[in-house]
């Protein structure tokens, strides 16, 4: 690759369009499809003037919350739900990330400093096993690209006979102190006592098939039968190639992201969808990932909700490496969560993000498009370790102050949206009920006390 910073600077894709911010704004009150030249106005408010314009933004937010109220009404929805993420150990090299930790430091010989980790399988069933204790009701797993991660047993044979398997980014178990196990391990081992487990993104199931003509679709419905039950569309980043280019070149790129997707919903999972923003791309790379989804939506019906991530700076690559000053500003922010849920027309759910915005701007973008307010979180590490400092945790007592707090009604949700449980404030004290162990105690219960983060 070219140096990054020159790469910027040669974008073939501006956001410069031939509409008016006004045709725009008129086109998505009334309900009608975007073009791509229509979220760039939206998302620019309007491409005639440089900056934000903050009352067009005022308008485009408005428009976004009526449509949302229309669309998913007036519940906030939220999971109670552990992380558990398997492995910092990752080659792939992202500029955006502070996550990971390079997988010669795990090897049997190295100094054991690094500062990550890697649980086995039965770590991993220990972590799930307690949290149900707390009254969780899903798992979220995502992890780094751990070398000698296969996706079973048949496949561990395929790479260890392979003519140069490190080539494939494979090692054995042996040469690192801790094994991961096989993906089809980690899945059965997470998948306890009915708990919902979503985990293997598009990037982890190329990894999954590296070294063999394995479709996805196969790859999912091996991890579907041991236990997988839907799948987290992250690793989508920007899904235009030349921004891929410069932030994550060693990344599949994005027709390899698409076709993980389909492979997954052929598999019959189903999936959430994401988009990482405010690093080097423009607006128009925004709405053309936005296009991107929507195209994939129309073509599968799979996706049960969009969820903007903004790009957390501070301890990454990229702030370091001067590429970036910081990340997305407050009005930015706003609407994204907006043009996302004007330009989505065929997806239900966009999600805010608390461990990315704090609570007082995460309420605010609920009144900008936004209907989920995401998960209890247990253990978060993703966000932490690229310098986010909004908290890792949030009990359902949270949820109920600061959502009835804006004049709307907290709802548990299942990963899937198919179960729902309003909340009445009055009711306390405030607990999960959804999960396999809840029962309405508290999380913070004394008796009930989050899994210690490993």
């Amino acid at each position: 690759m070219s140096d990054p910073a020159e790469a910027v600077a040669a974008f073939d894709h501006v956001p410069e369009t031939d509409q008016q911010f006004e045709n725009a704004l008129a086109k998505a009150r009334d309900g009608h499809r975007l073009t791509v030249d229509d979220g760039v106005e939206l998302l620019t408010t309007g491409t005639d003037r440089a900056g934000i314009d903050p009352v067009r933004k005022e308008r485009v937010l408005e428009a976004a919350d009526r449509r949302r109220a229309e669309v998913a009404g007036d519940d906030v929805t939220f999971v109670a739900n552990l992380n558990n993420n398997v492995t910092t150990a990752c080659d792939t090299g992202c500029l955006f990330c502070n996550f990971k930790d390079r997988a010669s430091a795990f090897e049997t010989d190295a100094p054991d400093d690094h500062g990550g980790f890697t649980k086995t399988p039965a770590d991993s069933r220990r972590a799930v096993e307690e949290a149900l204790d707390s009254g969780i009701y899903e798992v979220c797993s995502v992890s780094g690209l751990h070398p000698a991660f296969a996706l079973d047993a048949d496949h561990r044979e395929l790479l260890e006979a392979a003519d140069d398997p490190e080539r494939l980014n494979y090692r054995s178990p042996e040469a690192y102190t801790t094994s991961p196990g096989t993906y089809a391990e980690q899945i059965r081992a997470m998948s306890v006592d009915g708990v919902h487990v979503h985990s293997i993104t598009p990037e982890e199931a190329y990894h999954a098939r590296r070294g063999t003509d394995r479709s996805y679709e196969s790859v999912y419905r091996r991890l579907r039968e041991a236990g997988l039950d839907s799948v987290p569309g992250t690793a989508a980043e920007i899904l235009v190639d030349e921004v891929r280019d410069v932030i994550c070149p060693a990344k599949i790129d994005t027709d390899e992201w698409l076709a993980a997707m389909e492979g997954a919903m052929a598999a019959g999972l189903p999936v959430t969808a994401t988009i990482m923003y405010g690093h080097v791309e423009t607006e128009m790379h925004r709405v053309m990932h936005l296009k991107r989804i929507r195209d994939l939506q129309d073509r599968t019906g799979g996706i049960t909700e969009f969820v903007p991530l903004s790009f957390v700076h501070e301890r990454t690559p990229l702030y370091e490496q001067g590429l970036v000053d910081g990340g997305a500003s407050d009005a930015e922010d706003e609407l994204m969560i907006a043009v996302s849920r004007l330009f989505l027309d065929n997806i239900e759910h966009i999600q805010t993000s608390w461990a990315k915005f704090g609570d007082e701007k995460s309420l605010k973008t609920l009144s900008c498009g936004a209907d989920d307010f995401m998960g209890t979180l247990l253990s978060e590490e993703i966000t932490k370790r690229a310098g986010g400092d909004h908290g890792e945790f949030r009990s359902v007592a949270d949820y109920v102050d600061m959502v009835t707090a804006i004049g709307r009604r907290p709802v548990e949700r299942s990963t899937d949206y198919e179960r729902r449980r309003p909340i009445d404030p009055a009711d306390t004290p405030h607990g999960p009920r959804l999960g396999p162990r809840a029962d309405g105690t508290p999380m913070l219960d004394p008796s009930r006390s989050p899994p210690a983060d490993d």
